[in-house]
């Protein structure tokens, strides 16, 4: 749950800065505390990272709350991955992890996408071992 709030927060703070919505995320805890269908106990540790961190950029960067998540990733791993192995859906669980994943990883595999791009409409590529902006003719024989 930590991590499916951390998304969702996320998203809240990045449209109040493109729109210019003055959003208050420790508000928006505050409130869904006090009556909204999503009331959970977690959001008064949400609203209490909101209120410690003003700035906080994702809850994933809240000591506390990233504790409890690194405490219970091995417990989703291994859910998500029964849930694979049996065949079962279980897109939020999954979702959650890749976000996780995703969100505290310094290299992410955007390079093959990047390639894919570049195979179909010739949109360059970056590489890790050389600077500048790269094309190659993906279908020689």
């Amino acid at each position: 749950m930590i991590i499916t709030y951390a998304q969702g927060m996320a998203q809240l703070r990045i449209a109040s800065q493109v729109h210019d919505y003055p959003i208050n995320l420790e508000d928006v805890a505050r409130l869904w505390c006090g009556g909204c269908i999503i009331r959970a106990a977690l959001l008064e540790d949400i609203q209490a990272a909101f209120h410690a961190h003003l700035d906080l950029p994702n809850l994933l960067n809240d000591d506390h709350l990233s504790q409890a998540v690194i405490s219970k990733q091995a417990d989703l791993r291994a859910v998500v991955g029964l849930a694979v192995k049996l065949g079962l859906p279980i897109p939020g669980l999954m979702a959650s992890l890749v976000y996780f994943d995703g969100y505290r990883s310094a290299w992410l595999p955007a390079n093959l996408i990047q390639a894919q791009r570049d195979d179909f409409g010739a949109h360059t590529y970056e590489r890790v071992d050389a600077r500048g902006d790269f094309h190659t003719n993906w279908e020689q024989d």
